[in-house]
């Protein structure tokens, strides 16, 4: 059993309850309807109990069929299934009683979120094999505006066997690409027996992903259909951070400079195109409140910063609490703008929002296959060891595994080998990884790497090339890290310095524990004690934690030292 929340208006945690059953998706049914039913359901979505639940299709009316009805829950049952009901499609309700829940914002540890629509395998394809071919004989296709400024109509595309390929946005925004060009093509590169599985689809661009589109299968023999159709190309346009030749780097710095600085950006995520939203209005960044917040609008804010569609849009501050104010409310997308601004909004009052509800996205983006050519060894788990790295992969032959020298080896070279491994965030980037001998790869293939933090693959870095040079080339000062799936984030709180600092003549009989602590300039030495006075700086201080993790120094409190001054 499959289950997701579906309606709208809602938050990420609740919605319409829709249960995928004997290969469809249906709903259930409010009669009876109890709170133990809604704390089944929210453990079936991940979230760790349920606070409440909505009767009478308050997240609108499903379609398909209602698969459960009269269903009676002790709270405690490991399934839906396991509670008693009429039996699976048996009920006498209509939509207008679908059932919904709301689940509390905690989520159950370690839980993958099922509730995404994620693209297939074999969209990574599409870059391998340079063409998606398909019957085209059917669909006419009429685009406004594509993402890259040509009005008119296409004609005669169609999909390679599942997949199907959309109008420029749609096809392009979930393989994770901004933008692209999309024409009929006869393929005479590779003469095979094409299976043609779709035909008759029709977007209207706005979608997220390809199957929200309306599309019809073909039936009986595949192979013999789309007779007098051709096969489609699809050509993607890379946003600015996947670009590789010089020409596309060169043409995205001039539209850069164009542009000036960007209003918006996304912060805290672990992952590229993935993190909270945050804009730039009146000299101040801000982040943006959740209500209403939907994938058209998330979609909008990937393409804008030169991802595909969004994967996910969420709410309640999924990807930590921003700082400052909340600038926008109630954004509602259509899907079609080239930039959040453009769409329709309100202004935000105090009452409206806290940062709780601070709006989030995450993307689809190219498959680069960086994480191919990184691995770790030696950990307890699979989220530490020590980082081994393949080189000589780019031309044909076998990648030889090596390992990275430590020396110079910190928390932003690790940062980058976490996000490269699609480990999260870095907890830890080690010098020394004795304790982690526990693999036959002993060659040091990478040393001086040097990153700045924002990379996606450590071969993106600084780094010696060919010409190593590694003072310690045994396999004990190798480089490692320990990812982190969250982490925290701390902000000093920079206003409250300016407003609170002032300039304060302090009688040295006072400050004896302030000596005795350091925190007076070294000149104190030198003064008449107890006689006399020092000028000081004071002010107050906040820093905020808008990380996904609790803080935790990494000093235990066995090495603190405690003082009677504090």
């Amino acid at each position: 059993l499959r289950f997701r929340l579906a309606g709208y208006p809602r938050k990420h945690n609740e919605g319409r309850v829709e249960v995928f059953y004997n290969d469809e998706w249906g709903t259930i049914c409010d009669d009876d309807f109890t709170l133990g039913n809604a704390h089944v359901l929210c453990r079936h979505l991940g979230f760790v109990a349920a606070t409440g639940w909505a009767h009478s299709a308050k997240y609108g009316k499903g379609v398909g069929r209602i698969w459960l009805d009269n269903v009676n829950c002790a709270g405690n049952e490991k399934s839906i299934g396991d509670c008693k009901h009429r039996g699976w499609g048996n009920s006498d309700c209509s939509h207008e009683e679908d059932a919904g829940v709301v689940c509390k914002d905690e989520r159950i540890p370690g839980f993958k979120d099922s509730n995404v629509i994620e693209v297939r395998k074999l969209l990574a394809r599409v870059g391998d094999v340079q063409d998606v071919t398909g019957c085209g004989a059917v669909w006419e296709l009429g685009v406004q505006e594509s993402n890259t400024g040509f009005p008119g109509s296409w004609q005669g595309v169609g999909a390679w066997q599942s997949l199907v390929a959309g109008d420029t946005s749609t096809a392009t925004g979930h393989t994770g690409h901004g933008s692209g060009l999309l024409s009929p093509h006869r393929l005479f590169t590779e003469r095979q027996q094409l299976n043609y599985r779709l035909h008759s689809v029709s977007c209207m661009g706005t979608e997220v992903h390809l199957s929200m589109c309306s599309f019809e299968f073909y039936r009986g023999n595949s192979s013999a259909a789309c007779g007098a159709g051709m096969p489609a190309v699809v050509s993607c346009v890379p946003g600015p951070l996947f670009a590789t030749g010089n020409a596309h780097k060169k043409k995205q710095r001039q539209q850069q400079q164009q542009q000036g600085q960007p209003r918006i950006r996304l912060k805290g995520g672990a992952r590229v195109g993935e993190g909270r939203v945050e804009v730039l209005r009146s000299s101040e960044w801000g982040t943006i409140c959740d209500d209403r917040w939907n994938l058209q609008s998330a979609s909008v804010v990937c393409r804008e910063l030169g991802f595909g569609s969004a994967k996910e849009a969420l709410t309640g501050a999924r990807m930590g609490q921003g700082t400052g104010p909340i600038h926008l409310n109630e954004v509602q997308c259509r899907g079609t703008e080239k930039s959040l601004w453009n769409c329709p909004f309100r202004n935000i009052t105090q009452e409206d929002c806290k940062h709780s509800e601070d709006a989030a996205v995450r993307c689809n983006i190219p498959y680069m296959g960086y994480e191919n050519l990184i691995r770790l060894s030696g950990g307890r788990s699979r989220f530490e060891g020590r980082v081994e790295v393949a080189v000589g992969a780019g031309d044909g032959d076998q990648p030889r595994w090596g390992l990275v020298c430590g020396e110079g080896w910190g928390t932003l070279e690790a940062m980058v080998a976490c996000r490269q491994l699609g480990l999260g965030f870095a907890n830890h980037g080690l010098q020394e990884t004795w304790y982690w001998d526990a693999s036959n790869v002993t060659e040091m293939v990478m040393s001086g790497v040097k990153c700045a933090g924002h990379e996606m693959s450590l071969s993106h870095c600084q780094h010696h090339g060919a010409s190593l040079s590694c003072r310690n080339t045994g396999t004990r000062f190798a480089a490692g890290v320990i990812c982190s799936e969250t982490a925290s984030d701390l902000l000093l709180h920079a206003p409250l310095v300016q407003e609170t600092a002032y300039i304060e003549d302090r009688p040295l009989h006072m400050l004896y524990c302030a000596a005795e602590e350091n925190c007076l300039a070294s000149s104190a030495r030198l003064a008449n004690w107890p006689y006399g006075h020092r000028r000081l700086l004071r002010f107050s201080s906040q820093i905020h934690n808008r990380g996904r993790a609790d803080f935790r120094p990494k000093a235990g409190r066995h090495s603190w030292v405690w003082h009677e001054c504090h």
